[in-house]
């Protein structure tokens, strides 16, 4: 995965974030296992971070803006993924709270044109010690900025 991959913008917002579907992410149909596309998810945006000095090394008390959990999933299904190959994940920001973010993604073609799958995905930011809600560090909101969705 190339900077210059990561860092090209996805259509008026976000960013594309390339991603391989192998083989054994097929179900017994020959169609990507619905589980799979927000695992798909998931490692854009760990990706996206890391190329911004972001990453989670196991210490949850020296996660930071790492230790957070999900409090909703939506996910929507428009076409079958049905071969392994390379595709991309649109990802953006639709809310930064204090403590929650809300998050967009599309799971699409390597180029963006094709869309086979949408969603949000809300996330609260969490105290290691408590695990009660905590805001997200002043970096993260930064960088997170640069990734919210305008309303056109």
């Amino acid at each position: 995965m190339t900077a210059e991959a990561l860092a090209r913008p996805a259509q008026s917002h976000g960013r594309l974030v390339p991603v391989t579907v192998h083989f054994d992410d097929l179900d017994a149909l020959g169609l990507l296992h619905n589980a799979r596309y927000p695992v798909m998810v998931e490692r854009a945006w760990t990706a996206l971070w890391a190329e911004r000095g972001l990453v989670f090394e196991g210490d949850w008390v020296a996660a930071g803006d790492f230790c957070n959990a999900v409090k909703e999933l939506r996910i929507t299904y428009d076409a079958p993924v049905n071969r392994p190959g390379a595709y991309a994940v649109h990802l953006w920001l639709d809310r930064l709270g204090t403590t929650g973010l809300t998050y967009g993604f599309r799971f699409c073609s390597a180029d963006g044109g094709t869309t086979y799958a949408h969603g949000t995905r809300v996330l609260v930011r969490l105290d290691p010690a408590t695990l009660r809600p905590a805001p997200w560090s002043e970096m993260f909101r930064t960088l997170g900025r640069e990734l919210l969705r305008t309303q056109d």
